[in-house]
C-alpha cells in the first residue's frame, strides 16, 4: 500500500478508573481536583501565632510610659481637653483618639480592648505581607511571609514591642500602602500612608517606596494627583480637626531639640547597638538567606530594599534609637527574606522558619518572665498619691512616668504629662542639654500660668537624682517653696502637699 494512502489506527482511548465499561455504559466525567482554600487556614494560623507571640502584654497593666501617656490623653480629651492646646504631645491625633474611643466604649480603667487591638494590627500586618508575597513568588512564599513577620515582631525589648503604641498600629497602614501601590491604586494607597503619618510621623516614610513604585510604573499625572490628594487631604483634615498652628508645631516644627543628638551621645549609642543586636537576633534564621542570595544574584525586589532604606532613615530621625522604633523596619525584613528564599533550594525555608521561631520563643519567655520595677514604683507611688487626694483633686508628677496619673485616677494639673517638655530631658538624655532653657518653647510661660489659676492639691518629685530635679530648676523650686510642704517619701518620690 502506498505510504501516502497508509493511516495508522486511532489511539484507543484509556478507561479511567472511575469509569463503567460495557454494554450499558454511560459517559462519566472525571471528577475535578478539589483546590484547598487558601486564605481560610491561613487567616485562622496566623491569628493564633499572632495570639501566642502577644500574650505577654495581657501580663501587666501597662507595659511603658508612652501607654501610660496615651490613657492620660484618652482621659483628658474626654473631660472636654482640646488636643494640641490643653492637650500636647509630639505625635499625630490618631492614637489619641484611638485610645478615647476605645475609652468610651469599654471604660478607661483597663488597657485590654487596646491590646486586642494591637493583636488584630499585628494580624493585619501579616496578612498583608502573606497576600504581597503571594502575587510575586506564590502561595509558599505569602505562608512564609505572614509567619516571618509575627515571629519577627517580637524581637526586642519586650517593653518595646508588647506595649500597643504608635509603631504597632502605624505598621498594617505602611503595610496597607506597599500592598495599594503594588496593585496601582494610587488614591487609597495616599490615604494609607496618611494613615501611617498619622499614627506617628515617621510612617509617612513609606512614601518613598510608593513613589518608587509609582515611577516604576510609568507614573501618569493622573496617578500623581491621586496619591498626593489621598495622602494629604487626610492630614489637612487632622490638623483643621485639632488645631492647625498647634498641629504643625506639636508634631513638625517643634521638636528640634528633642531630635538633637548632643547632649548624651554614648548614652544613645549604646540603645541603638543594643537593640540593633537584639533585632539581629530575632533575624537570625533569614539573614543567611538574604546574604546568600546577595552573593549569587540580585533579590529582583528593588522596591523591598527601598522600604527597608526608609524605614532605617526613620529609625535614625531623633537621634533616640527606642527599641519600639525598630519595629518599623520589621515588615520589609519579612518580605526581604521570603524573597531571598525564593532562589534558594526549598531545605532552606523550613530551616530559616525553624531558626526564626526559636528566636521568637526565646523573646517570648523574656516577655513572660521580665519583671516590671517601673510599674510596681508607679503603682505604689499612685496608691500614696490616691490616698493623700480626694478624686476631684488635681495633682502635679514631676517625672518620665504619667502612667502614675493613670494609675491614681487623678487628673493632671498641667498639660505638660512629662518633665521632659519642660526640660528637654527625654529618652535618658543626662548631657548639658537638659533645663528650663531647653524646654519646648512658651511651655515655662504656660505652665506658670497653669500653677497660678489652678494649684495642685498634691506635688510628686519622682525625679529621684535625674539631672530634672526641682533644686536645678528655679520656677519650680521657687513653687515648692512658696506653698508646698513635704509630708511623705515613696520609694524616693518625694510628695508634698499644698499648704492651706
Amino acid at each position: 500500500m502506498p505510504a501516502e494512502q497508509r493511516s495508522d489506527p486511532p489511539p484507543s482511548t484509556p478507561t479511567l478508573p472511575h469509569q463503567r465499561v460495557g454494554r450499558d455504559a454511560r459517559p462519566v466525567r472525571a471528577r475535578p481536583r478539589r483546590r484547598t482554600a487558601y486564605w481560610p487556614p491561613l487567616v485562622i494560623a496566623l491569628a493564633l501565632l499572632a495570639c501566642v507571640t502577644r500574650i505577654p502584654s495581657f501580663r501587666l497593666k501597662l507595659w511603658n510610659p508612652d501607654e501610660g501617656y496615651l490613657a492620660v490623653q484618652a482621659r483628658m480629651l474626654a473631660d472636654g481637653g482640646t488636643l494640641y492646646e490643653t492637650v500636647v504631645d509630639r505625635k499625630p491625633p490618631l492614637l489619641p483618639w484611638l485610645y478615647e474611643a476605645a475609652f468610651a466604649v469599654f471604660g478607661d480603667d483597663s488597657l485590654l480592648p487596646l491590646k486586642v487591638l494591637a493583636v488584630l494590627a499585628h494580624l493585619a500586618t501579616a496578612l498583608l505581607l502573606a497576600s504581597l508575597a503571594r502575587r510575586r513568588w506564590g502561595d509558599g512564599a505569602g505562608r512564609t511571609a505572614g509567619v516571618l513577620y509575627l515571629l519577627l515582631s517580637i524581637g526586642l525589648n519586650p517593653e518595646d514591642t508588647q506595649a500597643a503604641t504608635f509603631e504597632v498600629f502605624m505598621l498594617p497602614a505602611t503595610a496597607a500602602a506597599v500592598w495599594l501601590a503594588d496593585r496601582r491604586r494610587w488614591a487609597w494607597c495616599g490615604l494609607a500612608v496618611a494613615a501611617a503619618f498619622l499614627a506617628k510621623q515617621t510612617g509617612g516614610a513609606v512614601l518613598l517606596p510608593v513613589l518608587w513604585m509609582l515611577w516604576r510604573s510609568g507614573a501618569r499625572r493622573a496617578d500623581v494627583l491621586r496619591l498626593a490628594a489621598g495622602a494629604v487631604l487626610p492630614v489637612l483634615a487632622a490638623a483643621v480637626a485639632t488645631d492647625p498652628r498647634g498641629f504643625l508645631f506639636w508634631t513638625v516644627t517643634g521638636s528640634g531639640a528633642y531630635a538633637s543628638f548632643t547632649g548624651s551621645e554614648l548614652h544613645v549609642l549604646s540603645r541603638a547597638l543594643t537593640n540593633t543586636a537584639l533585632l539581629a537576633i530575632a533575624c537570625a534564621g533569614l539573614i543567611p538567606a538574604v546574604l546568600r542570595v546577595l552573593r549569587i544574584a540580585r533579590t529582583g525586589a528593588a522596591d523591598l530594599w527601598v522600604w527597608l532604606g526608609a524605614s532605617a532613615v526613620a529609625v535614625c530621625v531623633g537621634f533616640h534609637f527606642f527599641g519600639h522604633y525598630y519595629l518599623q523596619l520589621v515588615p520589609a525584613l519579612a518580605l526581604l527574606g521570603t524573597a531571598a528564599l525564593q532562589s534558594l533550594p526549598r531545605d532552606w525555608t523550613p530551616a530559616t522558619l525553624s531558626t526564626s521561631a526559636l528566636a521568637c520563643a526565646l523573646f517570648l519567655a523574656w516577655g513572660l518572665l521580665a519583671p516590671r520595677p517601673g510599674l510596681a514604683h508607679s503603682e505604689r507611688l499612685a496608691q500614696a498619691i490616691g490616698r493623700a487626694t480626694e478624686p476631684e483633686d488635681r495633682v502635679l508628677v514631676w517625672g518620665m512616668h504619667p502612667e502614675t496619673y493613670w494609675l491614681a485616677d487623678r487628673a493632671p494639673a498641667t498639660r505638660y504629662l512629662t518633665a521632659g517638655f519642660l526640660t528637654n530631658y527625654s529618652g535618658g538624655r543626662n548631657g548639658p542639654q537638659v533645663g528650663e532653657k531647653y524646654a519646648v518653647e512658651g511651655a515655662w510661660d504656660v505652665f506658670r500660668t497653669e500653677m497660678a489659676e489652678n494649684p495642685p492639691a498634691l506635688i510628686v518629685d519622682d525625679s529621684r537624682g535625674k539631672p530634672y530635679t526641682p533644686d536645678a530648676l528655679p520656677t519650680l523650686r521657687a513653687l515648692l517653696a512658696a506653698g508646698y510642704e513635704r509630708t511623705a517619701v515613696v520609694e524616693g518620690a518625694i510628695i508634698y502637699r499644698r499648704v492651706g
